[in-house]
């Protein structure tokens, strides 16, 4: 009999459950992973989840070790903090980081682990992935001393945000978010808190990051003459409406895309992407980030947990999952 272990699948839009995994043997340059930790990414998980990937964008959002296909059955996520079990002799033992969906054990190349600086905890690493997609950001909008800037939406690609812009010297940082609940996180990443309607305006930056018509178009109304909206969220197949009159000519307004996919052009020569992961979990030698950790679940409860977490039920920024074996 070979070695086995437990994977959670979306079995179709809305369902999941636990299936068994065969494990191979890992080869001479692989590593079998035994999970210590894996996060759930809940925008982007809770939108695949419920089978809101438009077709046209099926290969664009396949997770690096994903199987099966939109809508599902599929295996997805992509944020694992376990230890190498078996490998090359200099991994065995290590800690490491693993663009790898929710699963107790698993064999991948060595190439695609990262290993967690000693001063990172395990269960703080699963947010490696999402500080990845913030530094590929503040790349792309090259934040300056002394800027205004806002992030609209307190979620966790937008935490990580405010939390890297917060050592740019100078920059006055407001988080804004409909959840009045979220001004504590706020608190602990060290910038301040607003709800939208009662933000300050005049921004020379805003980062949106709450994957809604409203509050990108309050992301605009934020600017400063010649300011510049960075867009960081997936709306999978809704379609937005924006107020491309008023101010947006006349202020020259901006809005730019931003997507952990690609490095940004500005680093594109000096970074691949395990670098810029690498990066990422150094940056995470930084105890504000555990704001985000903000719920814990057992894997085998990931069936129930990720309706709860989809339909809002399970409020959480990053919710944990723990595996026992």
């Amino acid at each position: 009999m070979g070695r086995t272990a437990r994977a959670f699948w979306v079995r179709s839009p809305g369902e999941g459950e636990i299936r068994e995994a065969d494990l191979p043997d890992p080869g001479p340059d692989e590593v079998l992973v035994r999970s210590l930790h894996s996060g759930i990414s809940r925008g982007t998980e809770t939108l695949v989840f419920g089978g809101g990937v438009p077709p046209n964008q099926y290969g664009v959002m396949r997770a690096p070790f994903q199987e099966g296909d939109f809508p599902g059955p599929l295996k997805y996520g992509y944020l694992n903090v376990g230890v190498v079990e078996e490998g090359p002799p200099a991994l065995v033992g290590r800690t490491v980081f693993t663009l790898y969906p929710h699963q107790t054990r698993f064999v991948v190349p060595a190439s695609a682990v990262s290993v967690v600086p000693d001063g990172v905890p395990a269960a703080r690493a699963v947010l490696a992935g999402t500080v990845e997609t913030a530094v590929n950001a503040l790349w792309d909008a090259a934040p300056l001393v002394g800027d205004r800037v806002a992030v609209v939406g307190a979620g966790m690609v937008g935490c990580c945000v405010a939390r890297l812009l917060s050592r740019v010297p100078g920059a006055r940082v407001q988080l804004v978010d409909v959840d009045p609940a979220r001004a504590q996180t706020a608190e602990r990443l060290g910038v301040g808190f607003a709800l939208p309607e009662e933000a300050e305006g005049d921004r020379d930056l805003v980062f949106h990051t709450s994957a809604t018509e409203a509050g990108l178009i309050r992301s605009l109304r934020l600017l400063h003459a010649e300011g510049e909206v960075v867009e960081l969220s997936w709306y999978g197949d809704r379609q937005v409406i924006l107020p491309l009159g008023e101010d947006f000519h006349s202020h020259r307004l901006a809005v730019r895309a931003s997507q952990v996919g690609m490095i940004s052009p500005a680093r594109r020569s000096r970074y691949n992407h395990a670098e810029r992961l690498q990066l990422a979990l150094r940056l995470l030698d930084d105890p504000a980030f555990d704001a985000l950790l903000t719920g814990e679940s057992d894997f085998e409860e990931l069936p129930s947990v990720l309706p709860r977490l989809a339909d809002g039920a399970l409020p959480a920024l990053c919710h944990r999952i723990t595996y026992s074996t």
